[in-house]
């Protein structure tokens, strides 16, 4: 998210609470592809840009790619999500970028990132796009949402030695010293390297944390939301 003048930028994490949505996706599901009622889905989504004072919001329809769409103005309510698509930027005031994880690592500067889309480049695809519109890499600041750990994130030793040659700094171990990936800790070392050093890190885990949704550890399941915005009200 590019940065104006006057503004503010903002970021909130949802969790499981709070919805409309029934078993396996109660209660706060925010994803329409995850089998949960539509109308549920878009209630939960109706309460989020209300209760945030957004002018509308952005839902991206992510595939771990590095596609980076430019936000020029509020969707109308119940718009598609955007197909296709991991990572968002805006100039506009009061527009929520929202991506929705159950493991995967939500970074808000706005982006959605699993090992597949980290490795591929998706973030250093939002910084180029964020300074397009005018930011500045020393000013960026950067979230790192709640994702699964590299404590829990067991993989087999092939696919580590993959994403580690990609996104170095990912490669880690579980409490049982089996291969696992740490997607956070390649993403903050990823972002220093390209020059951005305000990140903050949110340490919970997605598959230990049960206010927060897990593929990993539920497989069917609902989607909790990392959003950001440009907030005018200084």
């Amino acid at each position: 998210m590019a940065q104006q003048t006057a503004v503010r930028v903002r970021r909130v994490m949802t969790t499981r609470a709070g919805g409309r949505s029934s078993a396996p996706f109660d209660s706060f599901n925010l994803s329409r592809a995850v089998g949960d009622d539509p109308g549920n889905v878009d209630a939960n989504r109706y309460r989020l840009i209300k209760e945030l004072g957004l002018r509308g919001a952005v839902f991206l329809g992510q595939v771990h790619g590095t596609r980076v769409e430019r936000v020029t103005e509020p969707p109308k309510r119940s718009a598609p999500d955007v197909p296709e698509t991991d990572a968002a930027v805006t100039a506009e005031p009061g527009v929520g970028l929202v991506v929705l994880a159950a493991d995967c690592t939500p970074v808000l500067l706005g982006d959605h990132t699993g090992r597949v889309g980290a490795a591929a480049g998706v973030v250093p695809a939002t910084v180029e796009a964020m300074v397009e519109l005018g930011a500045r890499v020393a000013d960026i600041e950067v979230l790192l949402g709640p994702a699964v750990c590299g404590l829990c994130y067991e993989v087999p030793a092939a696919m580590r030695a993959e994403v580690a040659a990609q996104l170095p700094g990912s490669g880690a171990k579980t409490r049982q010293a089996t291969p696992s990936i740490d997607v956070r800790a390649g993403l903050f070392r990823q972002l220093a390297e390209l020059g951005v050093t305000k990140v903050g890190i949110d340490p919970r885990c997605t598959l230990e944390e049960r206010a927060l949704f897990s593929h990993r550890r539920d497989r069917r399941t609902g989607r909790h939301a990392g959003v950001t915005w440009l907030d005018p009200r200084t």
